[in-house]
């Protein structure tokens, strides 16, 4: 009988141990946030990801009367900020404005990786999603036809330039495509790959819309094609890529931003996290002003970025696989 009313006891004290935990979950997740967050952007200032950062950032403060302090820590191709994040405390108070390359093509391509995005990292929610341009200075090429025609006769002679894996990736797969000896030229961001252009460093460009966008507009740059087949609202001329060019479908090359917390940070905290971008990407004003910027609002559920993390690595890994990515890796 001891041995019964002992183990009765053991369980009542468990369950309100476990009560008890959820009502703090619960209480914490009500008054979140009661102080101020960082959002840590693993790049440089001036580039899209920071811009979304800032813009969410702002909003996120005027809403919640706390304030959102934006972060830029830089480098090892956004591993040292997501780094840092991976190893905060998951309160929900130290937050990563990741990309698909700290997400899905970090654990493909680097060696040594100081974090795990699906144990370290907790998916919060969507922010943007681009489409790259294949882009060349106005006294360019006039078409992508143009271009592989110029390169096809000048072999080895044009550079080409991407900022990010994925969008080297993507630059490699065109030229394979289309059969042409292209040196690719990588650089860190986009504000540098825009730079190479205006300065003749690169015939062409792959890379998002955003920094290119107001050279576009001034006749400077020449937008030749999307890497999509998605809409493109803000520049109706630019053809996709599989009709411009007479070549196998190479599918979309595009970046996305996301939010994610450090692992274990309370459910009730990131549903709150998501549900007030959702709520700030609503305000038709600011969904204007980014989309302007050449920056597409998008917002989604954590379950729905996980599956897009977890879709886009089993897409990339195998393209790697190829050997494709074999000039960019050694």
């Amino acid at each position: 009988m001891r041995s019964v009313a002992l183990a009765i006891l053991c369980a009542l004290a468990l369950g309100a141990t476990t009560s008890a935990g959820a009502a703090q979950e619960s209480a914490d997740a009500t008054n979140y946030p009661s102080r101020a967050i960082r959002m840590i952007v693993p790049f440089p200032p001036g580039g899209p990801t920071d811009t979304v950062a800032r813009i969410v950032g702002q909003k996120m403060s005027e809403h919640w009367h706390e304030p959102v302090v934006i972060e830029n820590r830089g480098g090892g191709n956004t591993a040292i900020g997501a780094a840092l994040v991976a190893k905060s405390p998951p309160d929900g108070y130290t937050l990563l404005v990741a990309m698909d390359v700290t997400m899905v093509m970090n654990p493909l391509v680097m060696k040594n990786l100081p974090y795990e995005p699906l144990r370290d990292l907790a998916p919060v929610t969507l922010l943007n999603k681009s489409i790259s341009l294949i882009t060349t200075r106005i006294d360019g090429p006039k078409t992508i036809a143009d271009l592989i025609a110029m390169a096809k006769a000048h072999p080895n002679t044009l550079n080409m330039a991407a900022g990010t894996i994925t969008s080297r990736l993507g630059a490699l797969a065109f030229a394979k495509a289309a059969g042409i000896d292209v040196a690719l030229v990588p650089f860190k961001g986009s504000a540098e790959i825009t730079q190479g252009l205006l300065t003749g460093t690169v015939d062409f460009a792959f890379d998002g819309i955003s920094n290119a966008l107001p050279l576009i507009r001034a006749g400077k740059f020449r937008a030749l094609a999307k890497y999509s087949d998605r809409p493109l609202p803000i520049l109706p001329e630019v053809p996709s890529l599989s009709v411009a060019a007479d070549l196998p479908d190479l599918g979309e090359s595009s970046t996305w931003i996301a939010l994610v917390a450090p692992a274990a940070t309370p459910k009730p905290a990131i549903d709150k996290l998501a549900r007030e971008v959702g709520r700030i990407f609503a305000e038709p004003a600011l969904e204007a002003r980014l989309r302007d910027a050449g920056l597409f609002a998008v917002s989604s559920t954590p379950e729905q970025l996980e599956s897009l993390i977890r879709s886009d690595s089993a897409r990339w890994k195998t393209l790697i696989s190829t050997g494709i990515a074999d000039k960019i890796l050694n």
